[in-house]
């Protein structure tokens, strides 16, 4: 039986629509979704009647509950407005490659099945890309998400007025430091969807967490950028099978040493030229490297602590000047304190982020 779920605020179940397709919509957004029947109606929900430049194509994943039933109805209720492409089990980054692959709008973005978008915020952000079909594309539009912890009544939103200008189109040159704490995650993120078919993005299949890569990996193309300080992405977050839940993350380690790899790797082999897009990228994978570190500090076994000081060995070995521009950052240090009194020092560090910042 499906969960019934309060259905976000401001949000309604707009009339069935019969629009035509439009021979390039302004937006794609590409749901993908497993098994994400008790979820999807209020995703799709936040998005559906926003217009006929907008084509939401839902992706299933090879799910074995009702959710390709339930991506039909809408496909049918919202003909030339929802498509459903149905494919096998690949994971989440195979989804988003299939997506991508069917995409025809001008710009693409990826909501996940059991997250949704605030409707006033939408409108907002779709007036803003129809200026740029009209008035010059830019490669990423960025703005708000907020976390939508289950059972938390005080919500966190994630805001970067402090590094971004607002409003208007600027470079790297133009943005400030981001905080410790602070990094773009694909939640905050539409690009320009020839600029993900033209960096060749193709993230891993079976693979947890490659939305890192998807909020990374392209970033080495993108010249030119617009922030509109709305809060537009609801991150649905705190159930405990929810892939970035701390228990769910230490089973699933492998796949994020994997993908934290896969960013040391970009970063060696696609190297930019502007200092403050290079900063970034650092700050970036400093970020991801020390949540394994702390992860594997987690796992408290003599495996994984083994691991985490191969982490960083091998890293040395490959490239010394990355190995030092990550490992003795605040964040590098912080995550490898000596010793078991270290580590708990580490743990709580970690902790305290979590209640600030509301992540699971």
């Amino acid at each position: 039986m499906s969960a019934v779920l309060e259905a976000p605020a401001g949000a309604r179940r707009p009339a069935a629509t019969t629009q035509a397709p439009v021979a390039e919509p302004v937006l794609s957004v590409i749901v993908p979704a497993y098994n994400a029947e008790a979820y999807l109606e209020r995703c799709l929900d936040s998005l559906v009647g926003a217009g006929p430049d907008v084509e939401v194509l839902v992706v299933d994943d090879g799910s074995t509950d009702g959710t390709a039933a339930l991506a039909e109805r809408y496909a049918e209720a919202h003909p030339g407005a929802v498509e459903v492409v149905r494919k096998a089990n690949g994971g989440h980054g195979s989804a988003i490659n299939a997506g991508l692959a069917r995409a025809r709008g001008r710009y693409v973005k990826v909501v996940d099945s059991d997250d949704w978008l605030d409707r006033d915020a939408f409108a907002r952000v779709l007036e803003t890309l129809r200026g740029f079909v009209t008035g010059g594309d830019v490669d990423l539009l960025v703005s708000n998400y907020v976390y939508e912890k289950a059972g938390k009544r005080r919500k966190t939103a994630v805001r970067y007025r402090n590094a971004l200008p607002r409003e208007r189109v600027f470079t790297w040159s133009d943005t400030r430091r981001f905080r410790k704490r602070q990094y773009l995650l694909m939640h905050s993120m539409i690009y320009r969807t020839e600029l993900l078919r033209e960096c060749g993005l193709r993230l891993p299949e079976h693979t947890f967490y490659v939305d890192n890569l998807y909020a990374f990996e392209p970033l080495a193309r993108v010249r030119t950028a617009y922030y509109l300080d709305v809060d537009l992405y609801r991150y649905f977050i705190g159930r405990e099978d929810q892939s970035v839940h701390e228990a769910v993350m230490l089973r699933r380690l492998d796949q994020q040493l994997r993908v934290n790899w896969l960013m040391l790797r970009h970063l060696q082999t696609t190297p930019v030229t502007d200092r403050r897009l290079h900063a970034y990228r650092l700050h970036y994978a400093r970020i991801i490297c020390a949540v394994s570190s702390i992860l594997l500090i987690r796992s408290g076994t003599r495996a994984a602590l083994a691991e985490k000081d191969q982490l960083w060995r091998e890293l040395r070995r490959e490239d010394p000047t990355l190995y030092r521009r990550l490992r003795w950052s605040t964040l590098g240090h912080l995550s490898n304190l000596p010793g078991a009194a270290g580590r708990r020092v580490s743990v709580l560090a970690y902790r305290v982020a979590q209640r600030v910042v509301g992540f699971s």
